[in-house]
């Protein structure tokens, strides 16, 4: 589907999931590296996967320069 606002979208699907029995999230949000404006947003089940380490921690260390 396409939406004519962000908004519009994360309404409608979250209607959707209140009549089918689930909830909802913002998962991820990507913008635009122009402008700063928001190109891309998911918005998923709150039972969603989520990553097994967070992005910043790391086993690897930079050397120094």
């Amino acid at each position: 589907m396409k939406f004519d606002t962000l908004q519009q979208g994360i309404s409608s699907y979250e209607n959707y999931a209140r009549v089918s029995g689930f909830d909802t999230r913002l998962y991820s949000t990507k913008k635009r590296k122009s402008d700063g404006k928001i190109s891309l947003e998911y918005c998923v089940c709150n039972k969603e996967g989520f990553r097994e380490t967070p992005r910043l921690q790391s086993n690897y260390k930079r050397k120094d320069q």
